[in-house]
């Protein structure tokens, strides 16, 4: 089995390092390098073949987003998942992180196995969102800033969406709603594999890179609208 090739992008040594012995320490990764700001983040992704990236949104000189949304826009650096580093889960920044291509977010004072478990989530092509955010973050700051059809212009999400099918539009309201393959099926009545089949096909024709790219995009367009609670 081939290791998940991990690359640490935080301007603090002392947790840089203390990542990389919880990291290494586990048979299935491997840090592959350590960045201390962004510019040198995207450089060491694409130098040292990195599965995911670790990244701390808040770096002097090129920050977090900014180093995302380069890997992001960067063809040869597709397969890359980064998920952001936060100090607070509820935080404006979880959306722009989203927005700018992450596959999801991870906050500093998570347990181990936690941030473990998220670089094996996010090596899958899975979606990297808590519980938090999916009951209503991501939908109020979307809410909030504003975003709908007139950002995304002629050819934008809104635009994209009439090429799903019905079934394609369904499943995307689900993983909307923070909903695993397996959950999905169950209310669906279909099987995990043809809802895997559904979210890569909508994926494909959404122009998203994994199903955090997915959420955005369903209430970006409006196919999704923010819970009032």
């Amino acid at each position: 089995m081939t290791a998940i090739r991990v690359l640490l992008a935080d301007d603090q040594a002392l947790l840089r390092s203390a990542f990389k012995v919880l990291v290494d320490s586990e048979p299935d990764m491997e840090v592959v390098g350590e960045a201390s700001d962004g510019a040198e983040a995207v450089r060491l992704a694409r130098s040292e073949r990195a599965d995911v990236v670790l990244m701390d949104i808040r770096m002097p000189g090129t920050d977090g987003l900014a180093a995302t949304r380069q890997i992001s826009a960067d063809p040869e650096l597709a397969h890359v998942r980064v998920v952001m580093l936060t100090t607070f889960e509820v935080d404006e920044y979880v959306v722009q992180s989203l927005r700018a291509g992450a596959s999801g977010f991870l906050g500093k004072g998570s347990e181990p196995d936690e941030l473990l478990s998220a670089i094996r989530v996010a090596a899958a092509g899975e979606a990297l969102l808590s519980p938090v955010a999916t009951k209503g973050l991501i939908a109020k700051f979307l809410a909030q800033s504003g975003s709908s059809d007139e950002e995304d212009g002629p050819g934008g999400h809104s635009e994209r969406l009439a090429a799903l099918t019905g079934r394609e539009r369904e499943v995307l309201v689900q993983v909307a709603g923070g909903l695993s393959n397996d959950e999905i099926a169950e209310r669906l009545t279909v099987s995990p594999l043809t809802v895997k089949t559904h979210v890569n096909r909508a994926m494909a024709k959404l122009g998203a890179r994994d199903r955090a790219q997915l959420v955005v995009i369903a209430y970006e367009s409006g196919l999704v609208r923010p819970r009032v609670e």
